[in-house]
């Protein structure tokens, strides 16, 4: 099967066509012993979600799909993803412009898929909040192996949020989600309280 840039990327099969899932039931097996992390997957090649779907499984990772922009926000929002995989080359809302809007309400980490060359693509995405990139037709390993590194450094940025800080007169507890300006109490919404940890985060990098 092709992709956007007229490569075969094949997926794994047995003797009589069907996807091959050896590993898959052992790696979600000992996964169990930790909290599953979902991978949602976005692609419009149902080939492509298939083979991403079938390397992160055997990692141990839990797996949504979706193959259009608007799908990924509905999905997203309902069951808040830990990491997306993120085509940018999508018919109708594309990945640029879903990657866009979920920085508006989310720090969720994106890794971008593009069978694009061209190095401003790259660059545009990065600047909307994209933590990774990778070209298209890819190896299915690396990816996998992007997906764990983005996700511990995202983990590393969640243990540093455990705890509370005070910058002035403003103090924030990020596990108790509590925010205090002179000792009053301020209530802020979800995405106004997520806007906050990811300036914290910047701030600290």
């Amino acid at each position: 099967m092709e992709t956007h840039s007229g490569r075969r990327q094949e997926v794994p099969r047995d003797e009589h066509g069907n996807i091959h899932w050896i590993g898959t039931h052992a790696a979600i097996g000992h996964d169990r012993r930790r909290r599953l992390k979902t991978i949602l997957v976005v692609d419009d090649e149902e080939h492509i979600r298939e083979l991403a779907t079938l390397y992160l499984e055997q990692e141990g990772y839990g797996v949504l799909s979706a193959s259009d922009g608007e799908e990924v926000l509905e999905i997203a929002r309902a069951k808040q993803p830990d990491l997306i995989v993120l085509d940018v080359m999508m018919p109708g809302l594309d990945g640029l412009d879903v990657c866009r809007e979920l920085r508006k309400e989310s720090d969720v980490p994106v890794l971008m898929l593009t069978a694009r060359s061209e190095e401003i693509d790259r660059i545009v995405g990065l600047e909307l909040g994209a933590d990774d990139y990778m070209g298209k037709p890819f190896n299915p390993r690396e990816l996998a192996a992007r997906v764990k590194a983005i996700l511990r450094r995202a983990e590393g940025g969640e243990k540093r949020d455990r705890g509370s800080v005070s910058v002035g007169p403003l103090t924030v507890d990020w596990q108790r989600r509590e925010v205090t300006l002179d000792g009053a109490s301020i209530t802020l919404r979800n995405k106004e309280f997520e806007l906050l940890r990811a300036a914290g985060r910047t701030r600290r990098r």
